[in-house]
């Protein structure tokens, strides 16, 4: 009869069926509590901290559509209740005045306190306990403990603990992936407009203006408020137009171009270790024999051409060892720039954000890079994290310490143990 006692509101306020149904679940939920309040678990459910709570709900706040007001009112109710748990096991009620209420809420008018206080009632988060003149208030036992108290109920807001943290739990991963969506959309942003730079600076044939009208329609400030949806399709057209406009770029790269890439890239491999070796055997050399007096020149044959050791990986070597690769070209790769233009899908594929590959192309060389992708795109299942990966082996090319050819050697062995 006790939990049944002075439910309804004071004054004019009318009971609604809301505030009695949130009467009702907590009754309920406060009953089942009773039969697990000696176990460990029923003990930790029923008396969470009350400052963790409200931190939670602040997180969740949107789907319980609170302002940070009202969280703000409420945070000034539980600031009233002694000690850091709240125990849901029993009515946990708070009777601050109106006056005190607006102190701790930094002076918030009462109009706007009782504005906010139904939204709470409204809402289930707390119950309101009105004694028989509406005034808020305790009685007290001989001993001074509080035997009858009139006010707001916080047992609600406790006993919702689960749920409350679990929407927080999901506010926090959908914050999460926006803020990558919004670092990606940034980036391709930026990417693109240069892109369509150096193809327009550079004379190259393309559609680039036709590119630019369609990146003016997917530009615009990276808004927070933006839902995950319009996020996503944002992102995934951008990815679109810059796989198109780059394939676009590469298609317009000369054999000259692509090769003097090429060259970079072998020079960068026969800068290995075997480079000090070589200049410590040709001194040694010059001690044994030194150099004689010039004699006559003798004349040359024209038959004779020396032989030279090809340096770097070759294409048909490569795509041996790595041969997922050539799934994800259209064509087939018959030639570096295709090679080249393959990797440009590849890394998008595999997470590899496209700073990460710019900055790979620029420290390893395009081929470098390109070769490099692949080899990841073999290992990928033992990759954690793809981009990382490839950011760590920049750092090293850009120190000079990064060549593929352990690489492949590696995946070279590693198909041969598989294959015995």
């Amino acid at each position: 009869m006790t939990e049944r006692f002075a439910t309804t509101p004071f004054g004019g306020r009318s009971l609604s069926r809301g505030m009695f149904s949130v009467q009702e679940s907590t009754a309920l939920a406060r009953a089942r509590l009773a039969k697990t309040r000696s176990s460990q678990e029923g003990e930790g459910v029923s008396a969470p901290d009350k400052w963790r709570l409200l931190r939670a709900l602040t997180e969740a706040r949107t789907v319980y559509a609170l302002s940070d007001r009202t969280i703000a009112v409420l945070e000034a109710l539980v600031s009233f209740q002694p000690g850091t748990t709240l125990d849901a096991s029993k009515a946990v009620i708070v009777f601050p005045s109106n006056a005190e209420l607006s102190l701790r809420t930094r002076g918030m008018a009462p109009a706007t306190l009782r504005r906010h206080l139904a939204i709470l009632v409204e809402t289930g988060l707390i119950i309101r306990r009105d004694s028989p003149n509406g005034k808020r208030y305790a009685r007290r036992d001989e001993q001074g403990m509080v035997e009858t108290a009139y006010g707001f109920d916080l047992s609600p807001l406790a006993l919702r603990q689960s749920e409350i943290e679990t929407h927080a739990h999901e506010a926090r991963a959908l914050a999460h992936r926006i803020g990558t969506l919004r670092t990606e959309i940034t980036i391709h942003l930026r990417d693109i407009s240069k892109t369509i730079e150096a193809g327009l600076s550079e004379g190259r044939k393309g559609p680039w203006e036709a590119f630019q009208e369609r990146l003016v329609s997917l530009s615009g400030r990276v808004t927070k408020n933006a839902s995950e949806e319009a996020q996503t399709a944002r992102r995934d057209a951008l990815v679109r137009l810059r796989a198109e406009i780059e394939n676009t770029y590469l298609d317009t790269l000369t054999e000259q171009e692509m090769s003097a890439n090429e060259s970079v890239f072998e020079r960068h491999i026969q800068s290995s270790d075997s480079e000090p070796n070589k200049n410590k055997c040709k001194e040694n050399n010059l001690k044994e024999n030194p150099p004689q007096k010039p004699e006559a020149e003798k004349p040359r044959n024209p038959q004779f051409v020396p032989k030279t050791k090809p340096v770097g990986p070759n294409l048909g070597s490569v795509l041996k060892i790595c041969p997922q690769f050539s799934a994800y070209s259209q064509s087939g790769i018959r030639d570096w720039m295709e090679f080249l233009r393959t990797a440009g899908l590849v890394h998008t594929m595999l997470g590899i954000s496209p700073d990460a590959w710019k900055k790979a192309r620029k420290a390893m060389g395009d081929v470098n890079a390109a070769v490099t992708v692949a080899a990841i795109l073999e290992r990928a299942g033992d990759i954690r994290s793809p981009g990382g990966y490839l950011r760590s082996l920049t750092e090293r090319a850009e120190l000079g310490l990064y060549s593929t050819t352990p690489v492949l050697n590696a995946l070279r062995k590693t198909a041969l143990t598989t294959v015995s």
